[in-house]
């Protein structure tokens, strides 16, 4: 006789909230308080003088940052997102161009290309790690290609080694949303460092955080440039008589991190791998109590690579486990547990790409004269990426200040979910779900 669900009314497994992720302490409030203490909070100006890099906290983070990561140049910015869209403009993405996308990704990786013009070409994905299939992205170059946009979902890293070869074949930048990933490893190297530009997230539900604000790295001199001026009204700068070497998409925006921001970013930067063991001593301890449950395949590992784990993905076998993956979440959800289903649908079925729509009433970029091909984004163009809705759900549990004992409970919570699926087949029955 198994337990009584939630769901049908009997005792959840968890009764409290999750505490707050709260990556932050003495040694933020510390540092803020010296910034305020300063009384300057921001000292970028966009012209060309010493301020146009920012005041000594930014310098000091992207200094650190750079130095943490092996890489030449570290770009800060106010968010994540204004550095997908900076590094999209610094590789010269314009209106005709393609660039290849996985559509198992935050909305925000693709409009960064959509924002200069370009068309997102999306690709499908590989069903052990949810990240592009390097085997089928030949096929969707063309000769209006300009760029691979990779992100390395979950916290694990693409298969760079196949995608930077291809890469260089066809010359085309590559481009890494590295946002849930920082100090997951690819055959020795960290992710977002080995494609052209890599960018990582400071929101405050990544693995480190400063609220808002994002990292966009390089070794490319020109590009390191070009990433600057997009963040700080490059067309400004350059009137007033910096040089670069092309003027393409350097109109430039306020895409500037505060002082403050970059004071929390470089404490949280310190952090970085301590965090990062805490996450992977709660994965092991959750695999290992999830081992062996017939139907449920925890999250695989290349022999290559490592996972920093951003979220724990489990992929449900349907024919073991015939629950519908949203009637599974929400059975797991109604015993206190935080689950969620795959991540999102394929960006491609959105109704901004369903209907092409982009800019005004005109179609734009899609319709653009300049565009001289045909984008499909029909059902059906990346089947993996549409089955992972049916197959996938995931956690963000697996973090600090999380313990064991959660972990405990989401292993006794999924067991208890998975004893009861006749009940479960029955209250679908009479929902009508």
């Amino acid at each position: 006789m198994h337990a009584q669900l939630a769901l049908l009314g009997g005792e959840p497994i968890r009764r409290k909230a999750y505490p707050v992720h709260a990556t932050t302490g003495e040694e933020e409030k510390r540092a803020v308080l010296a910034v305020l203490e300063r009384a300057i909070l921001s000292e970028f100006e966009g012209t060309n003088n010493q301020y146009f890099l920012g005041g000594e906290q930014v310098k000091a983070l992207e200094e650190e940052w750079a130095e943490k990561f092996g890489v030449r140049y570290a770009v800060s910015f106010n968010s994540a997102t204004s550095a997908l869209f900076a590094a999209v403009g610094a590789c010269e993405v314009g209106p005709g161009d393609e660039v290849l996308i996985t559509p198992f990704t935050m909305s925000a990786t693709a409009t960064a290309i959509l924002a200069f013009n370009g068309i997102p070409v999306f690709s499908d994905v590989e069903l052990d790690h949810y990240n592009l299939d390097p085997a089928l992205l030949e096929e969707k170059i063309t000769a209006r290609t300009r760029a691979i946009f990779v992100t390395h979902i979950f916290g694990h890293p693409a298969a760079m080694g196949p995608i930077m070869e291809l890469a260089k074949k066809h010359g085309l930048r590559v481009i890494e949303d590295a946002a849930q990933s920082p100090g997951a490893l690819y055959r020795g190297k960290l992710s977002g460092t080995i494609g052209d530009i890599g960018v990582y997230s400071l929101n405050c539900n990544k693995v480190i955080q400063c609220g808002e604000g994002g990292i966009a790295v390089t070794d490319n001199d020109d590009l390191a440039q070009r990433l600057r001026l997009i963040r700080n009204h490059g067309e400004a700068v350059i009137a007033a008589g910096m040089p670069v070497r092309s003027l393409v998409n350097i109109i430039g925006g306020n895409y500037r991190m505060t002082e403050i921001e970059a004071a929390i970013a470089r404490e949280q930067l310190r952090k970085l791998d301590d965090l990062t063991h805490k996450r992977l001593e709660l994965v092991s301890f959750l695999s290992e109590k999830l081992q062996g449950i017939r139907g449920v395949e925890l999250p695989g590992v290349r022999d290559d690579s490592t996972h920093v784990y951003y979220r724990y993905a489990l992929k449900i076998d349907r024919e073991v486990i015939p629950i519908r993956v949203p009637l599974l979440v929400k059975a797991l959800n109604a015993e206190g547990l935080d689950f969620y289903v795959s991540y999102m649908k394929p960006l491609y079925l959105q109704p901004l790409y369903q209907q092409q729509t982009g800019y005004g009433d005109k179609g734009c970029p899609f319709s653009c004269p300049f565009y001289r091909g045909k984008v499909n984004y029909e059902r059906g163009i990346c089947p993996r990426a549409e089955d992972l809705e049916n197959m996938v759900i995931s956690t963000e549990i697996v973090r600090p200040p999380q313990t064991f004992a959660d972990m405990e409970e989401i292993a006794r919570g999924l067991l208890k979910v998975l004893a009861a699926q006749d009940d479960l087949q029955k209250y679908a029955t009479a929902e009508g779900t």
